[in-house]
Order: C-alpha cells, then structure tokens, then sequence
C-alpha cells in the first residue's frame, strides 16, 4: 500500500502518523496491536512508487517480483528501499474528510544504504 502522507508524530514514544484513503480495503487490518512497516524509499525509486500507488485486491500478490525481508515482527520491508520503520498500531483517528490517520509506535527500524530519501513537496494542500 501506499500512504497517502506520513509524518512524525511523537518523540517519547517515537511514533509516526499514516493517512490511509478510506476506501482502501486493508484498512480493516490497520487495528490497534497490528504490527505494519513503513517503507521509505529512496531518490529515483520510482518503479516502487508506481508498483503500490495502484493498489491492490484481496488477494492479489503485492510483493510479486520484489525482494522482501521479514522483520522480527513478521512483517515484510523492501529489500532495495532506503530505510525502514517496524511499528505498530496504536490508534486510528477518524476524520470528517477521505482519510484516516494510523497512529504507530516505532518499535526498530534501519538505513540500509546511503542514498538519499525520496521526498515528494508539493506546491499547495489542495491537490496532490
């Protein structure tokens, strides 16, 4: 899946914040206790982004043809991207508008190469 934005959050306990469209299915599983990772690629990655921006249904393989390593939690991160955040769940904030935002709490996470961050700014909030 891919986020439709992520931020920090929280110093003490390290925890990030997720906005997730709600007409996504998987949301379902984002529940508190529920481990998940966040991958974070990197500059020029952009066949990642185009592989999850689509999304996908029950199901269907979403890791088909990547490389994937699991984390002591279970979960998956991507082999080639720049870093990784194990976390995991700790509240769901519903909201008036399209998106829910996923509270999790960083419980490890690695730089797995010195490339720099993918980061995408936009011009204004108003569209993506």
């Amino acid at each position: 899946m891919l986020a439709s934005w992520l931020q920090q959050c929280s110093f003490e306990p390290p925890q990030v914040v997720l906005a997730v469209n709600r007409e996504r299915y998987f949301l379902d599983w984002l529940v508190p206790g529920v481990a998940f990772t966040v991958n974070i690629l990197a500059e020029g990655q952009t066949h990642l982004v185009k592989h999850f921006a689509r999304g996908f249904e029950p199901g269907q393989p979403a890791f088909e043809g990547i490389e994937v390593v699991r984390s002591d939690n279970g979960t998956a991160h991507l082999a080639e991207a720049h870093a990784y955040l194990d976390c995991k769940v700790t509240s769901s904030v519903e909201l008036a508008g399209d998106h829910v935002l996923i509270v999790g709490q960083v419980a490890a996470g690695a730089v797995q190469n010195d490339l720099r961050p993918m980061v995408h700014l936009r011009k204004n909030g108003l569209t993506y």
